[in-house]
């Protein structure tokens, strides 16, 4: 936060800090352009609120972040749909403009989300696959088809410490991404 909030004191925009361990005035929350909040207090925060209540902190919303989208599918999934779902029926109560945004480097099915998302897919999808980057990047996937899951996770990890070793091996760097943290 306070790098964000560095960047953008120049151009006048207040960021803050909004958790359960930070809080705000009301008056702060009015000064504040950007807020940079964790799932379950927003979720607190707009399931209390009133649309066009004068609640500062929600009747001024007009950039929804969600990072790390492809939570849905985790334990956090339920907070995110709940903020998701309260946004869109705001957005049709109200008739206010509320333009969600979910950011994700690991979203294999990034087109049910949009949907999810309400997102238009000709006019609002974007995704950015590998020629966007600015350096190379070499994908491998490894699929293992045992059935016993702790012979499936030996293996897995046999694999991909091979995979890893190989690369290494050839003076690569080497990022490993898998779908959850249990993997």
């Amino acid at each position: 936060v306070d790098k964000f909030s560095e960047r953008l004191n120049p151009l006048g925009i207040q960021v803050r800090e909004l958790t359960g361990d930070m809080q705000l005035t009301r008056s702060e929350a009015a000064a504040t352009q950007v807020l940079v909040v964790t799932p379950e207090k927003w979720d607190v925060i707009t399931r209390k609120a009133i649309p066009g209540n004068g609640n500062p902190t929600t009747d001024m919303l007009k950039l929804l972040i969600i990072d790390e989208v492809h939570l849905l599918h985790d334990d956090r999934g339920s907070v995110l749909e709940s903020i998701v779902a309260r946004t869109l029926r705001t957005v049709e109560s109200q008739q206010s403009m509320i333009r969600l945004v979910g950011l994700s480097a690991t979203l294999p099915n990034y087109v049910d989300v949009a949907s999810f998302l309400r997102v238009n897919p000709s006019k609002g999808l974007f995704f950015f696959d590998a020629s966007f980057r600015p350096v190379p990047l070499a994908q491998q996937f490894i699929g293992v088809s045992v059935k016993d899951k702790k012979k499936r996770a030996e293996l897995s990890l046999k694999l991909c410490y091979e995979k890893v070793a190989l690369s290494m091996r050839a003076d690569n760097q080497v990022m490993v991404f898998v779908h959850t943290r249990k993997a």
